[in-house]
């Protein structure tokens, strides 16, 4: 059983100062049995850090319309029978399942501040300035203040596909991004600037290794990685090599490899 002291000893063994804010992105399940649950690394987070932020993304809004932009990595007037199913976003709406209970319990906590994006939104502690500079035209907004803050990302038991900021860096580096809908109280919004997919994302390992922190704890890694220098290795990756960290078959990868094309 791991418990909430072990997980802290985890964080420590870092050596991230702890006056630099951070991204988590986690998975409980891949630790083993935790002590307490993911309110639990929660409390850990807090203990070893002034300013956390994890992605509280809630996908289960959007729709897909009938028509939209070319080369937009979506198959329109397909979704008829899930965009039944979507529903209205709100403040407190839960995180898609997808996110994990650790993305839930920061949502939960009675100190969260959580930005407004009906699919992008983000939840933090200490972290309200930095949430507040998202927008729907720039919902990765957060991840650039977090950069300027000279801060870093967290990975406990999940791999870079995980890894929302390495989407920011795609930003930067200019790649096209994508346009979503989402369902809200005041009708179906427009969602600029979605990012692209992640399922090559691990391919960057191999560039980053010389400045990743990694410790174990309970049957996975954590790892640490300074925003800073991952962002600025993939920007350097991209603009040398448009089609890095493209996957082979989805959609928005075929959508973006059909454009370097035409560049």
């Amino acid at each position: 059983m791991i418990s909430y002291r072990d997980i802290v000893t985890a964080f420590q063994r870092l050596d991230v100062p702890r006056s630099r804010p951070i991204i988590v992105h986690a998975s409980l399940s891949s630790f083993g049995d935790v002590q307490g649950g993911a309110p639990t690394i929660v409390g850990a987070l807090l203990a070893a850090f002034d300013t956390i932020m994890a992605p509280t993304f809630t996908y289960q809004t959007m729709v897909i319309p009938a028509v939209g932009p070319l080369n937009n990595g979506l198959l329109y007037g397909t979704g008829d029978e899930d965009n039944l199913k979507a529903q209205f976003f709100r403040p407190d709406m839960p995180v898609d399942y997808r996110m994990g209970l650790v993305a839930e319990a920061v949502r939960r906590h009675p100190d969260v501040f959580r930005s407004s994006h009906p699919i992008l939104s983000f939840g933090g502690i200490n972290a309200k300035m930095i949430l507040n500079a998202q927008s729907l035209a720039e919902p990765l907004a957060p991840i650039h203040e977090l950069w300027k803050s000279d801060g870093w990302v967290l990975l406990l038991g999940v791999d870079h596909r995980s890894n929302t900021s390495i989407h920011y860096a795609e930003r930067v580096a200019g790649r096209k991004q994508f346009t979503r809908w989402a369902l809200t109280p005041t009708g179906v919004k427009e969602c600029p600037r979605f990012p692209g997919c992640s399922d090559q994302f691990n391919e960057v390992v191999p560039r980053i290794r010389s400045y990743t922190r990694r410790v174990v704890l309970g049957d996975a890694w954590v790892q640490a990685i300074s925003l800073a220098a991952l962002v600025e290795t993939v920007i350097d990756w991209i603009i040398k090599d448009p089609l890095a960290l493209l996957c082979e078959n989805c959609p928005r990868c075929q959508a973006l490899r059909f454009l370097s094309t035409k560049a």
